[in-house]
């Protein structure tokens, strides 16, 4: 909804999907600490079985978080330098589990109960609902995310519910923008 009304929108998700593809630096990175089992036959990262690695081993996902993080930060850093907006929308899954609180100026919180965020996952990964409960395991949990948040959607209502809060953020924002940028002309 951010981006329908014209903010940029950077995820870190995409980013590291763009890192990971064939041919890319990143993808020979993780074959060569995971060894040729993360690759298809036809040599794309088998996404689905660095998954299940990652979240049944904590030495497995920290490996991977070290060589993709400081990548996909990188990469947001980039792509922020090259915008012309007062401000933008940085998608961090992994935000408060990783303490990178200090690279936003704001944290944004879309929450919804623990059962609707199981369900919808299931929905949009078609993965079991055992596999999705492990992955939100190795996760802050919604009381922590919901403790960190400069600012909540509340995502458990209908779209115009939604939409009415995107909008008021975006206002809010724009004048968060306005006022850190402008120059302080009282003499302070």
């Amino acid at each position: 909804m951010f981006t329908n009304i014209g903010v940029p929108v950077i995820d870190a998700d995409e980013i590291a999907h763009q890192l990971t593809g064939a041919a890319q630096p990143a993808l020979q990175l993780i074959a060569e600490a995971f060894g040729a089992s993360v690759l298809t036959g036809s040599g794309e990262l088998n996404r689905t079985y660095l998954r299940d690695l990652v979240f049944n081993d904590d030495n497995a996902r920290t490996k991977l978080e070290n060589i993709l993080h400081p990548l996909i930060y990188k990469e947001i850093e980039s792509r922020i330098k090259l915008l012309d907006h007062p401000y933008c929308i940085i998608c961090i899954p992994l935000l408060i589990e990783k303490h990178v609180h200090g690279k936003v100026d704001r944290v944004l919180v879309i929450d919804t109960t623990e059962e609707q965020q199981i369900l919808r996952a299931c929905k949009r990964d078609y993965t079991d609902r055992k596999d999705i409960m492990r992955i939100m395991q190795a996760q802050a949990t919604r009381a922590r995310r919901l403790a960190e948040a400069d600012d909540i959607i509340h995502n458990d209502d209908d779209m115009v519910s939604l939409h009415r809060q995107v909008i008021m953020l975006h206002a809010g924002y724009n004048k968060l923008a306005s006022n850190k940028y402008r120059p302080d002309t009282s003499g302070n």
